[in-house]
């Protein structure tokens, strides 16, 4: 399902997809925010909640995996050319981001609160083996399956762009004919969007320990993405240009993202192996 999916190459087609995953998410979220709250009994046995627990027992750790939360934001340019009514897309996207954290601190925080240190990786294994617990398992599946699609979409327009200017693609798809370079060119597309999903099929498998694995894709991929390469190219393209307290800013964000990039990194490795 998910490569016939990837097959789809325009986001406006897949935006039924993505409401679907949408509502999943909503009704899988509520079921474990009120079973969360029939569990909880208090903070006073909850220690990563103390200052000194929340620096000995993974604050860089918890970074990682909530910059990995919003590792949507390589959307950000194709849902801007995607809307009719550009103008409006920084008030969407700002209201977006505050939206999504308040979900995820409070979906965070209620399973720990629920759980305490016994919460694991993926809090719906801490659920009870009931209706609600399947139901809620049904529900993130789903909406996974059908966001996977989305989030992926950036992806295959930049290898698809890069294939349709290699010589050998060109020579592969080759025909007098322009119908039959046209129909190789596209099933030529298709395979290459198949082996990707595919790919990170396999990778998903091989993953040994998904919180650590987060941590660990937050705090080098999402970290340079989010912090280090954006305000890198803003100085270099439009740095002669800034007021000195912005060339300021995006020097601060860069000095910031590369030192939790490191430390994030390090901090995951030991963490995991340990």
């Amino acid at each position: 399902m998910e490569i016939v999916l990837s097959w789809i190459q325009s986001l406006s087609t897949l935006s039924p997809f993505s409401v679907f995953a949408d509502i999943c998410n909503v009704l899988a979220m509520g079921i474990v925010f009120k079973q969360d709250l029939q569990l909880f009994d208090g903070i006073s046995e909850r220690k990563a909640i103390t200052t000194e627990g929340i620096i000995s027992q993974g604050l860089v750790f918890s970074c990682g995996i909530a910059v990995f939360c919003f590792e949507g934001f390589g959307m950000t340019l194709a849902l801007e050319s995607s809307m009719k009514d550009k103008k409006k897309f920084k008030w969407v996207l700002g209201y977006a981001f505050l939206g999504i954290t308040f979900v995820y601190i409070c979906f965070g925080l209620f399973g720990y609160l629920a759980y305490g240190d016994a919460t694991l990786d993926i809090v719906t294994l801490n659920l009870l083996n009931d209706w609600s617990s399947t139901a809620v398992k049904i529900g993130l599946c789903l909406g996974l399956a059908f966001t996977f699609p989305i989030m992926v979409h950036p992806i295959h327009q930049i290898v698809e762009g890069k294939l349709k200017e290699s010589m050998w693609f060109q020579k592969l798809c080759y025909s007098d004919k322009e119908e039959v370079f046209e129909k190789r060119e596209k099933y030529g597309l298709y395979l290459c969007r198949a082996s990707q999903v595919i790919g990170q099929a396999l990778i998903a498998l091989c993953v040994p320990g998904f919180g650590v694995f987060v941590s660990l894709v937050g705090s080098t991929v999402c970290a340079l993405l989010a912090f280090v390469l954006p305000s890198t190219f803003h100085l270099i393209f439009v740095g002669s240009s800034l007021a000195l307290w912005q060339r300021a800013l995006d020097i601060i964000i860069l000095f910031c993202g590369f030192c939790f990039a490191v430390y994030g990194t390090y901090n995951a490795i030991v963490g995991g192996s340990s």
